[in-house]
């Protein structure tokens, strides 16, 4: 049985193209941004809400550590009373966790190896590129002006390590989170997913 693929990646990596392209290729959902969606959905609250919360996640998580105000799980609270991102975090860990009782899926992201960390049929995959190459590729996408690239891919990266830091007590960085590190600055998006259907393939049972 195929296992559940969590996929963490830099900024501009490709690592969003490579989850969609290996859910396509091996037919099973692909959770994302759809998430954010089905939090929603579950809670009651407006998609809207979850979407700025999550937007400015890792800003407002670093901020509230460095002034010591915020902790995620220090007193016991309803989920009412929760601030909003402890409330989507929260969702989207019940939401992957259940995805993944149901089969085989591909989570990007939203902390998807530590949530699913006890669980026995998973594969974690971290994907990375040198800043030049990354900055290369959402230029070409049009997703920022090439001279604020450097700046910008710099500060995704921080809010998503600030993320995962605060929700994980890891680090995003740490490389033994994960079974698969691989440079997608060396191959193309196609090659990379046939990688991670190769590596998946020759797990030991």
């Amino acid at each position: 049985m195929l296992p559940i693929i969590t996929i963490s990646r830099q900024y501009g990596s490709g690592g969003h193209e490579v989850g969609e392209r290996l859910a396509q290729k091996l037919n099973i959902p692909l959770l994302d941004k759809e998430l954010i969606a089905m939090a929603a959905k579950q809670s009651g609250l407006s998609e809207a809400v979850f979407e700025r919360a999550d937007e400015k996640a890792g800003n407002s998580l670093l901020y509230s550590m460095v002034m010591g105000n915020y902790t995620f799980g220090s007193r016991i609270t309803g989920v009412n009373e929760m601030p909003i991102n402890d409330k989507l975090f929260l969702l989207q860990s019940d939401i992957i966790k259940k995805a993944a009782e149901e089969g085989p899926c591909v989570i990007v992201g939203r902390c998807g190896d530590y949530i699913l960390r006890k669980h026995e049929n998973v594969f974690h995959v971290f994907i990375h590129a040198n800043k030049e190459a990354r900055i290369r590729r959402i230029v070409r996408k049009g997703l920022c002006e090439e001279s604020k690239a450097a700046d910008f891919v710099a500060k995704r990266d921080k809010q998503r390590a600030n993320y995962y830091n605060f929700y994980s007590n890891k680090r995003w960085d740490d490389l033994s989170n994960y079974n698969l590190v691989l440079d997608s600055a060396q191959f193309e998006i196609d090659d990379l997913v046939e990688i991670i259907i190769d590596a998946v393939n020759r797990i030991k049972k």
